[in-house]
């Protein structure tokens, strides 16, 4: 299995500081809906504190969480790939503060310093690997459960 990765930390000091300098910090409430599935990805946080739920709705009426992101983490990748739409929405489960990156702004640094976005994209790679090992185990242990009821 793949460790978690920490982009802020993962990324070679220079590099950090660089991206850093796009930063704002911001902060929501608990249980305000930060994005919804479907919605423009325009942007992208790394969580200082708290936690926020992602989440996919199933019906109407209701959403089914399908994971939890907490201090350090990457919430948002959708703004680094075509359609730039949200895959997942994603409410704070708890008062979060963050640290907010205009989309565009970071492509931008991107396109102007090659090895940082080639950086950026190989991290954000391992983060959604890593992501997806864990629902692939959470899949493979709800139907072993379902199997033996």
């Amino acid at each position: 299995m793949t460790k978690a990765i920490k982009l802020l930390t993962a990324l070679p000091q220079t590099q950090r500081e660089r991206l850093m300098e796009l930063a704002k910090e911001v902060s929501f409430a608990e249980d305000s809906r930060i994005f919804e599935a479907g919605g423009t990805a325009d942007r992208f946080w790394v969580i200082r504190s708290g936690a926020v739920s992602l989440d996919q709705r199933v019906t109407p009426q209701q959403r089914v969480t399908v994971g939890s992101l907490g201090a350090g983490d990457l919430l948002g990748w959708s703004w680094l790939f075509p359609p730039y739409q949200w895959d997942f929405g994603a409410e704070a489960f708890s008062a979060v503060r963050a640290y907010e990156f205009d989309a565009s702004a970071v492509l931008a640094l991107c396109v102007e310093d090659p090895l940082l976005g080639l950086s950026l994209v190989r991290i954000v790679a391992e983060i959604l690997a890593h992501r997806l090992e864990l629902t692939r185990g959470k899949l493979m242990e709800h139907y072993a459960l379902r199997r033996h009821v």
